[in-house]
């Protein structure tokens, strides 16, 4: 039999799933171009320059696994180990590139139960003030991450275009319908507009279950 824990890892390894459906905007209007893709992100870690060199070695570079959807992003082959409380750990936490001005690490929900956290807060990424720490470890070193876990809050990217399209500025809400089986609505989808990016929904692996984006077939945000 094939343990739990290969299976997992295996799950684990697979960084998103997705689903793309064609858009519709304000007015019902649609538009031709790259369709709403929706991306179900497992867990993951991006590291600054500093605490690579700690983990991996002075100068380390991470080599590329697996390019994402957004331009210039990667899964890397480089993994670390995260070592909650009471010494829970969650093993090949894969990092994701490029670099970034500060360490941090994204879970889920249950990622935060199994390793014995609490107050994980639901955050955009980058923003880590007042969060949760802990040890990682890496193959020629470990770090404290003093803060820097957080459960990522759903959130769509889009371009400027994207934006008037949808009638949406920085910052707003949206919502998000992914009918099916297990049809479910999310109410705070989080509008970040960059003019360097693909539109692209981000949600955790929780998410993506309960809502069984796997098998959705009807997709729709909206204001």
């Amino acid at each position: 039999m094939i343990s739990r824990e290969i299976v997992e890892s295996v799950v684990r390894d697979v960084v998103t799933r997705r689903l793309t459906v064609p858009r519709t905007g304000v007015g019902g209007k649609t538009r031709s171009g790259p369709p709403l893709r929706v991306d179900a992100s497992a867990r993951h870690m991006h590291l600054c320059r500093a605490d690579i060199d700690a983990l991996f070695g002075p100068g380390y570079e991470l080599t590329e696994y697996r390019p994402l959807y957004q331009p210039g992003n990667f899964a890397a082959k480089e993994m670390v180990t995260l070592i909650g409380p009471r010494s829970r750990v969650i093993s090949n936490l894969r990092i994701l590139g490029p670099l970034r001005p500060e360490s941090q690490i994204e879970l889920a929900y249950t990622d935060v139960i199994s390793l014995g956290l609490e107050d994980v807060p639901v955050r955009l990424s980058g923003n880590v003030k007042d969060t949760p720490g802990a040890w990682i470890m890496g193959p020629k070193g470990m770090i404290q991450l003093k803060q820097g876990i957080i459960r990522a809050a759903i959130h769509v990217h889009m371009n400027p275009e994207d934006a008037d399209f949808y009638g949406v500025k920085q910052g707003d809400l949206m919502k998000l319908r992914v009918g099916g089986p297990a049809a479910v609505t999310f109410e705070k989808v989080h509008v970040r507009i960059d003019k360097t990016v693909l539109l692209n929904i981000h949600m955790d692996t929780d998410e993506a279950n309960a809502c069984g984006l796997h098998m959705a077939k009807e997709i729709e945000l909206f204001r």
